[in-house]
């Protein structure tokens, strides 16, 4: 009600951002609207404008910080392939759980403050393994568009099971290949072909 609102220009980004997070990582987002953060702010609507654009201006926003928190892999920047293997997976791990990023990665490219890092730290990377800066942009392009897309088909195949009639058709066979295990599997054939580059330079 109007009455238990907070006062205007009570409240900041910063607590917009904040409980859209909590709602995202409760599995929320898509039925989060401006108006229903602004009712659980005890605010009206035209309060959350003074601070964001619309909903993808916050989500974007909420994708980031999460992203910054599990990004960074274990490995030893040392051992590339595996810093790149863990990277990556833990890219698409993000995407699958997080259905609020998957849309984001999908709607545009995302050059928010922890995806920039990510890119940069990965480019660094394999700039050091690859030949020249074109072969580590190509190799980065491939991997990041292998485990993008990847996630999305495993999310989107996530509920989906064969049915007993059609479970020895090889292409519904091959469409059950959408798992974290077969994931790695593409991505070391990916990164063998990277490898080859760096023995093989044209």
């Amino acid at each position: 009600m109007p009455g238990n609102r907070a006062p205007w220009g009570s409240i900041t980004r910063e607590q917009v951002v904040a409980a859209a997070t909590k709602i995202v990582r409760a599995g929320g987002y898509e039925a989060m609207t401006i108006r229903s953060l602004a009712a659980d702010l005890g605010v009206g609507p035209m309060s959350l404008y003074r601070h964001v654009r619309d909903k993808d201006d916050i989500l974007d926003e909420v994708v980031d910080r999460l992203l910054a928190r599990v990004w960074r892999p274990s490995a030893s920047e040392d051992d590339w392939e595996e810093w790149v293997t863990q990277a990556a997976e833990k890219l698409r791990r993000f995407l699958v759980t997080q259905p609020a990023a998957l849309r984001v990665y999908l709607q545009h490219p995302v050059v928010s403050p922890a995806a920039i890092s990510r890119m940069n730290a990965m480019m660094d990377v394999l700039r050091q393994a690859l030949p020249d800066e074109d072969s580590a942009r190509r190799a980065y392009a491939a991997i990041h568009t292998y485990t993008v897309g990847f996630a999305a088909l495993e999310s989107s195949r996530s509920g989906w099971t064969p049915g007993a009639d059609n479970s020895d058709d090889l292409a519904v066979q091959l469409a059950t290949y959408t798992t974290p295990e077969q994931f790695m599997d593409g991505l070391h054939a990916l990164i063998q072909g990277v490898h080859g580059a760096i023995r093989s330079p044209e």
